[in-house]
């Protein structure tokens, strides 16, 4: 998918449907008609906890009268509405009496908010006419001209834990355009999705409600899901377990900590959370790590009556690189460690869901709580933990992400992080944390994101013509603390891992303050060594790269922020690179950077962008599929 912008915002581009969810018993639905589509529709309404009304005439279908005997639905006969038309031809009613009848009905129903019409008569374009006139949307089956609103093919999922119906619906649909095709798409994604998606689900809301407090006067904070909150990664200030904590501040980390539970934490693990590890989650408390290894006790039967104990074995510690995410991207020697050698994995968060699949079932995998303001502290808990396994001679493997990268680390015990672990990984501390401990990790490298990610881009850091070189830094330091940002060079790429998130700043830093106030955008002489960057110099923030749901968004210094902003929720982790190479293989290319100077720049910017401000491409080529 590729989209641009030639003006300050998005063009709306119609055909689309406004998608929302109704429930609750402040909602009632009126459905005219009693046959069986009226009784599918009626089930609907009754599962999102509506008042539903049935108005028809005559007999109604087996269910409906079941359920109007069960009171579950209000049962209304047409033909005992004021001004009803008494003709016993149900086809072919009073138009003129069943319009007014209904008008007085739905004025001394308030209530009602959403009509459906499943019956068709000849009356049915005027009914549909006085909904319009109350201002109530109304759905005609098989009639889309006189729809406000339609139905979507929705599946509601089974948690295979309890058998019973879960709080997970999926909808789709086509807009008019092939309603059957909605259903094949709709059985296609049920198909894709894990088994135990609802168990997740059921295990979240858990984790919500625990997390909610519901005497704190924040119990209903939330970030993510219908909030404005565009990136779950938004810089918090740094925390410490403590009894200053006030409530509101317990209830805004621990919400904010759910939320990146449900980003980033594999489906398998959120339907196996136990109403212990949600605690565990929430109170930001060490876990303690109970040993399953025991030493064989003496043989009293010895011929010599020695005491018998298996020699010690001595665990193993590997940080592993295991690439920029995709599996297909991950070394021998990294697939080896997971599948074949690990006793333990201990993860990151960012490390996606396709490689933790590939650990064996029976490897016991623990993700990191690295949460905002917590990164520290869940730092120290994650080595810890690879010691005290490595002691009782477990081999670990800890999987760790750096914000743009993967890396891998087994001890025999090892730990996996993504890219490769020396790339802004923590390894280098983590190898001399391990060896004050006794153990010497072996260090494998992997695949770097720095340098994977720009290529499932279509960018290449370096060119013939374009870029002659490359750097690597980081958009923020340890702790959230500023930088020093390279300076302008034409000739170069510029990579910045770990800095979406503060791109205004980082922008800022970068750009030419030929106003004297950065045009809105913090001043960045301070974080800059060397010249400034022209504000058209081309951009592009890759997010999650080398995954399907890759996002590549693409602009100059001066308009990216705007970009960003304008495409949605961030999609973590993310990347920058910053130069010429950016636009090198766009389209039919452009290798003449060097050779032309400056004087084109602007025509080279506007035939890259295509005469807008920014182009957004999703995905990744399909050929990987098959990789």
């Amino acid at each position: 998918m590729v989209s641009s912008a030639s003006s300050s915002y998005p063009a709306p581009v119609g055909g689309a449907s406004l998608l929302l969810t109704f429930k609750g018993p402040r909602n009632t639905v009126l459905i005219i008609g009693g046959n069986v589509l009226a009784a599918s529709r009626a089930f609907a309404a009754l599962e999102a906890g509506m008042q539903v009304i049935i108005l028809a005439r005559g007999s109604v279908c087996d269910e409906l009268r079941w359920r109007a005997d069960q009171r579950q639905v209000n049962l209304t006969d047409w033909d005992m509405l004021p001004s009803a038309s008494t003709s016993p031809v149900a086809s072919a009613p009073d138009t003129k009496a069943d319009v007014e009848s209904l008008s007085a009905f739905l004025a001394g129903n308030p209530s009602i908010s959403l009509i459906c019409i499943t019956t068709h008569t000849a009356d049915t374009p005027a009914l549909a006419r006085i909904c319009h006139a109350h201002n109530i949307p109304v759905n005609v089956t098989d009639l889309p001209a006189l729809c406000d609103f339609s139905f979507a093919a929705t599946h509601r999922f089974i948690d295979p834990s309890t058998g019973g119906q879960s709080a997970l619906q999926v909808g789709v649909t086509t807009n008019g355009e092939g309603c059957r095709l909605a259903g094949r798409v709709r059985r296609e994604i049920v198909s894709m999705l894990p088994k135990d998606i609802a168990g997740a689900v059921r295990q979240l809301g858990k984790l919500r409600r625990l997390a909610k407090n519901t005497d704190d006067e924040l119990g209903e904070y939330e970030e993510g899901e219908d909030s404005s909150v565009t990136t779950p990664n938004r810089p918090v200030p740094g925390w410490r377990n403590s009894a200053a904590e006030s409530k509101n501040e317990s209830s805004r980390r621990r919400m904010r900590w759910v939320a990146q539970v449900s980003e980033y934490w594999p489906i398998t693990r959120l339907a196996s959370m136990s109403e212990d590890d949600m605690k565990l989650i929430l109170s930001g408390d060490s876990p303690q790590t109970t040993s399953s290894y025991s030493i064989q006790a003496p043989n009293e039967n010895s011929l010599h009556h020695l005491t018998l104990l298996p020699p010690p074995k001595k665990g193993r510690i590997l940080l592993v690189g295991s690439g920029p995410g995709h599996p297909s991207l991950l070394t021998i020697a990294t697939h080896n460690a997971l599948t074949k050698q690990a006793d333990l994995v201990l993860s990151d968060k960012l490390v996606p869901a396709a490689v933790l699949a590939l650990i064996p079932e029976t490897v016991e995998v623990r993700i990191a709580r690295k949460f905002p303001g917590n990164a520290e502290g869940a730092q120290s808990e994650m080595m810890d933990a690879a010691i005290e396994a490595a002691r009782r001679g477990l081999t670990v493997v800890r999987v760790c992400s750096i914000p743009h990268l993967l890396h891998t680390k087994t001890m025999i015990s090892s730990q996996l992080k993504q890219g490769d672990p020396v790339v802004y990984g923590r390894a280098g501390e983590e190898v001399l944390f391990f060896r004050a401990h006794g153990f010497e990790p072996l260090v494998v490298p992997g695949v770097s994101s720095a340098l994977a990610a720009p290529i499932f881009a279509g960018i290449p850091v370096t060119q013939r013509g374009v870029a002659e070189s490359v750097i690597v830094c980081t958009g923020v330091g340890r702790q959230g603390k500023e930088v020093k940002l390279p300076g302008y060079e034409r000739s170069r790429t510029v990579l910045i891992l770990m800095g979406i998130a503060r791109i205004a700043q980082v922008v800022g830093a970068m750009i030419r303050n030929d106003s004297g106030s950065g045009e809105g955008l913090q001043s960045g002489e301070g974080r800059r060594e060397g010249r400034p960057f022209p504000r058209n110099t081309p951009i592009a923030i890759i997010e999650r790269g080398s995954m399907p749901d890759q996002r590549v968004v693409a602009s100059t210094l001066g308009d990216i922020c705007e970009a960003l902003d304008s495409v949605g929720e961030q999609r973590p982790p993310g990347m920058m690179v910053v130069g010429w190479a950016v636009l090198a293989l766009q389209g039919t290319g452009d290798t003449s950077v060097l050779e032309e100077g400056e004087e084109r720049d602007e025509d080279r910017i506007r035939k890259w962008l295509g005469g807008g401000r920014w182009v957004m491409r999703e995905g990744i080529d399909r050929d990987w599929i098959e990789v």
